[in-house]
């Protein structure tokens, strides 16, 4: 499983030209789902995207979580984080999960992070969306297990 991290002012996602979802005063989070990935991945994921301390405090620091501002986080799927490029110049895709298991376990993840009170907006699982979002910081961070 892998997450694509980006701490946003605000993020806006768009569905055909319309606004579908937007947060501000968190986290836009792609995330792409490979072959092996179980509910286990999840909960291990939304913990730590959760508790991650990312967030400045009154110092500057990166002492603060999601949790702890009480901040918003926007879920998109987006199998290409699983591209393969070692070889040629078209990538593979080999390691994505297929789409219906992957629908699944997006749908676990969004009612994982509901159990802890969080914000959460979504994209539409397989739709082509566009994203609007203005990255602070810039803080971008890219979770793998």
């Amino acid at each position: 499983m892998k997450c694509l991290l980006q701490r946003v002012n605000y993020a806006k996602l768009y569905i055909d030209n319309t606004l579908y979802s937007q947060i501000t005063n968190g986290l836009l989070a792609l995330v792409c789902f490979c072959k092996n990935d179980n509910k286990q991945n999840i909960d291990l994921m939304v913990k730590k995207i959760i508790n991650l301390r990312i967030f400045e405090d009154s110092n500057k620091k990166f002492n603060l979580s999601l949790k702890e501002i009480n901040g918003s986080i926007m879920l998109v799927s987006q199998f290409t984080l699983a591209a393969d490029t070692k070889k040629g110049n078209r990538p593979s895709f080999f390691d994505a999960m297929e789409p219906q298991n992957a629908s699944q376990l997006y749908n676990e993840m969004i009612e994982e992070f509901k159990k802890y009170n969080i914000n959460t907006q979504t994209g539409i699982f397989g739709a082509s969306m566009k994203i609007e979002l203005l990255n602070d910081g810039p803080v971008t961070i890219m979770l793998e297990n």
